[in-house]
């Protein structure tokens, strides 16, 4: 038959659109002519293709072949379309029999000789051919693994074309996935190894259990990059759906481990301050890839020196850390990436940073002019705020060994549990994510309990903003306590939080 369907995904961030291709061998000039919006990539796969199919022993139609991809008005980009592109073609020339590419969806791009090479993205792919109701998938035997994680979808994987084409006519069986193998990862570093801070060992305990925005300032070595990253040893292993989340990211942004992709621990993402903001927040040429922000989703994003961070870098993330996600927008399409993370500033108090704070040399002015690089408005959305003191003494007693993750990490979770038990019904999981007006409504604290706040608006210690964040840090210490409702000096000890910041 001179005309065969086959079909693909396209990509747009994580979600993808199912694409129809249609191959048309008709009378004309002989060539290959490609439609529906392709991009360079795509548009180059026509030779690709072509070699692929002439070096696996298969001919080619010395006609003029035209390609239609559907939805014609969506811009499709990448390689993987190969596949498919060979398999329509060659159902066009009566080589493979159209009523086996029914329901299948090929992925993969296709080598000179035959060979099929992984490609980015394979796992959102996947998810979206369930999606749209297909029945089986063709992948690049590289990435069986990365395709085993989505369920009720038979998923077949091929080293060559030649295999593709045997088992779309009978003649033998493509590779299926293993099960799914959770990745190894090391044990995140102990608590205990932190010496002393006890205030900022509560602001951490404080920030996991409610999954607060945390701050940490101090002289160089008291400890703030050991404390950030005891953090993901405090939060709870990612759910399912969290987990599969995570990965089709990483999946997107070519970071998912070949062994074992499915990984349940909190991501631990540390961007250097030279990072541009797509390195960041995602971007680059084309349809915009996920940046740091995003695959840090559901873990924790450390921003370590935070002032010596370009200003409009630091003020990129104020949208992600209201909203949970990045919407992005370039000139091949819009694209939208989850970004729902904890983020850790640390900070020293003054440029010269010296071990203790009598020998600085900083006029007040240089010093009010380094930490004022970090915006109002953004240290506005940190709920969570410490001060870290050098360490005085190296005694026997003060070397005693504080507490364990595991002790601090059990706390965590019973508060946690908590605020999932009173906020479940309305889809929240964490108090952080509790909007103002219900906690100010729905779950009203009496009058005498929330004065401190009324006082702290009053002098100009808080923003509206800021109140509602310290509200929610109080609920967080209910939870901790085990109590029903914040009191008066849960309260006071929230805004003590907000209000700690280096002179």
């Amino acid at each position: 038959m001179p005309l065969a369907r086959a079909w693909s995904v396209a990509l747009y961030g994580v979600d993808g659109r199912l694409v129809e291709i249609e191959s048309d061998i008709g009378t004309g000039l002989p060539g290959v002519h490609l439609v529906g919006l392709p991009d360079a990539a795509l548009h180059e796969s026509k030779d690709r293709v072509r070699a692929a199919v002439v070096n696996s022993g298969r001919s080619w139609p010395n006609r003029r072949i035209t390609f239609a991809l559907s939805p014609a008005t969506l811009k499709k980009a990448g390689s993987h379309f190969d596949l498919a592109l060979a398999c329509a073609v060659l159902a066009a020339s009566g080589v493979v029999a159209q009523r086996e590419l029914e329901g299948t969806v090929l992925i993969g791009e296709l080598a000179l000789d035959g060979r099929l090479r992984a490609v980015r993205g394979v796992l959102p792919c996947l998810l979206a051919a369930r999606r749209s109701g297909a029945r089986r998938v063709v992948v690049p035997a590289s990435t069986l693994s990365e395709a085993s994680l989505v369920e009720d979808l038979e998923v077949f994987g091929a080293a060559r074309l030649n295999e593709v084409l045997g088992w779309l006519a009978g003649e033998r069986q493509l590779a299926r996935p293993g099960s799914v193998v959770a990745a190894g990862s090391a044990q995140p570093p102990d608590l205990a190894d932190v010496v002393g801070q006890p205030g900022a060992r509560l602001a951490l305990e404080v920030a996991a259990a409610g999954g607060h925005h945390l701050m940490l300032v101090g002289p160089p070595g008291t400890g703030k990059t050991m404390l950030a990253q005891r953090l993901v040893g405090l939060l709870p292993e990612l759910r399912a759906d969290d987990a599969l989340q995570l990965a089709a990211i990483r999946s997107v942004a070519g970071r998912l481990p070949v062994s074992g992709p499915l990984s349940t621990t909190a991501p631990f993402v540390a961007p250097h301050h030279s990072s541009s903001v797509a390195a960041l927040v995602g971007g680059g040429s084309g349809l915009a890839r996920p940046g740091a922000v995003s695959l840090a989703h559901r873990g924790v994003l450390f921003i370590d020196e935070a002032p010596e961070w370009g200003p409009h870098l630091l003020e990129s993330l104020r949208t992600p850390l209201e909203d949970g996600e990045v919407r992005l927008a370039r000139a091949d399409g819009s694209v939208r990436y989850p970004a729902r993370f904890q983020l850790v500033l640390a900070a020293n108090p003054c440029p010269c940073a010296p071990a203790r704070e009598r020998d600085c040399t900083c006029p007040p002015s240089v010093r009010r002019r380094y930490f004022g690089r970090l915006s109002g408005p953004l240290l506005d959305r940190v709920d969570v705020r410490s001060t870290l003191e050098p360490l005085l003494a190296l005694s026997d007693v003060d070397l005693e060994p504080g507490e364990s993750s595991s002790s601090v990490r059990a706390r965590v979770l019973a508060a946690r549990a908590a605020a999932a038990c009173r906020w479940s019904e309305r889809g929240w999981r964490t108090n952080s994510e509790v909007p103002g007006p219900v906690l100010r409504s729905q779950f009203r604290l009496p009058r005498e309990v929330v004065l401190p706040l009324d006082h702290a608006l009053q002098r100009g210690q808080l923003t509206a903003r800021g109140a509602d964040r310290a509200l929610r840090v109080a609920w967080t210490l209910s939870d901790l306590a085990g109590c029903d409702h914040p009191d008066q000096g849960m309260i006071e000890t929230a805004i003590g939080f907000k209000e700690q910041r280096a002179a």
